[in-house]
């Protein structure tokens, strides 16, 4: 197929297909929705949406926007433990945001065999220097429900705790990951920790686990890094930055075999999705981005992820030192992952959406006179 929609074969009279629940309905690409909302979740999944996302900065918003909803259910959640904190609470509140997520997700896990319909929970950032926490954490919120994906940092220490919640049985999604090396590690720890799992005789199933690439968040950096630096790029080359990475990444998952999937997230453009439209992967599109991609009816080309970003571009990008950092598979080590650029940004929003829900929570069970 080339660069167009596919219209019903057996009946050219019909609507073509929109281009979600093309990519859904017809192709390896599973669509997954960057939100826990509910009623978000509810539409995307009728796009063919069969995975969802929550995190701090998500759990934030989606209480935010529905605060009629979520104020008294947080304050019932500190009748019912009366000596939790504000962080406590808000945890807890992201807890039920999961667990509801997740039971809209079931039918596409128990049909996917446990691959897809998962939903993924972030654990603490305020953790992200505790290998223990992070996996006593992980194994609570894979406890949650049997779908759960838990959201690990590709840092140094969250490469340990991913292989070591691997091996105690947690489905992983990478978090804080903007770069092929990170991906890289991340599936070595994954594959650690089941081959672990192998040796010492544990049950082998579907973990369904996912490695993410913050495609947007890096194209971010890359910007940022290239003003400070007071450099000129030909126009538009730099939003090619994280669709390159996370192409050599499926590149590399698919030559190695790997037992965990590429995933697309933090949109900045639809490159993020319809560059990668017909590989065996996941795009998490913001639920705003699928309407926008089914409202402009960006075309579908379902070969789409074998075909290269151009060599100007590419060759463009590798004169970039931060470029080549993220794309090349050693342009950084293991314990320089946390220096990154994009990963301190990234951390640091987490962190104060964290705190942000903290004063949320407060001020429901403590307003000001």
């Amino acid at each position: 197929m080339s660069n167009a929609l596919a219209v019903n074969a057996t009946d050219p009279s019909r609507e073509p297909m929109l281009p979600l629940r093309f990519v859904a309905d017809k192709t390896k690409t599973s669509l997954w929705n960057d939100s826990a909302d509910i009623h978000e979740l509810t539409q995307s999944i009728s796009f063919g949406a069969v995975g969802a996302t929550c995190n701090p900065v998500i759990a934030l918003t989606t209480i935010q926007k529905n605060l009629d909803v979520w104020a008294p259910r947080i304050a019932r959640l500190a009748v019912e433990h009366p000596t939790s904190g504000e962080s406590e609470l808000g945890w807890l509140a992201i807890e039920a945001m999961s667990i509801e997520a997740a039971e809209l997700l079931l039918p596409a896990f128990h049909s996917s065999g446990g691959r897809d319909g998962r939903l993924s929970v972030q654990t603490d950032p305020r953790l992200h220097r505790d290998v223990d926490a992070l996996v006593a954490q992980a194994v609570h919120f894979s406890q949650l429900a049997e779908n759960i994906i838990v959201k690990i940092p590709a840092t140094a220490v969250g490469i340990r705790a991913i292989e070591e919640a691997t091996f105690r049985g947690v489905s992983i999604n990478a978090t804080v990951s903007f770069t092929v090396a990170q991906a890289v590690a991340v599936a070595e720890a994954i594959e650690r920790g089941l081959d672990r799992r192998a040796a010492a005789g544990k049950p082998e199933r579907e973990f369904g686990s996912v490695v993410t690439i913050m495609g947007g968040r890096l194209d971010d950096w890359i910007k940022a890094s290239v003003a400070a630096d007071r450099l000129l790029v030909e126009p538009g080359y730099l939003e090619w930055a994280g669709v390159a990475a996370l192409k050599e990444a499926y590149r590399i998952f698919r030559r190695r075999g790997y037992r965990s999937r590429v995933l697309s997230a933090a949109f900045r453009n639809h490159l993020q999705w319809s560059e990668l439209v017909g590989g065996d992967l996941v795009v998490s599109p913001p639920f705003d981005w699928q309407l926008l991609i089914d409202e402009n009816r960006i075309a579908v080309d379902v070969d789409r992820i074998n075909t290269p970003v151009a060599r100007e571009v590419l060759d463009a990008l590798l004169e970039l030192p931060e470029f080549r950092r993220a794309y090349l598979e050693d342009g950084m080590s293991v314990d320089e992952f946390e220096s990154f650029g994009a990963t301190r940004r990234t951390l640091r929003q987490f962190l104060d959406a964290d705190a942000q829900l903290d004063a949320l929570v407060r001020d429901i069970i403590l307003p000001a006179i």
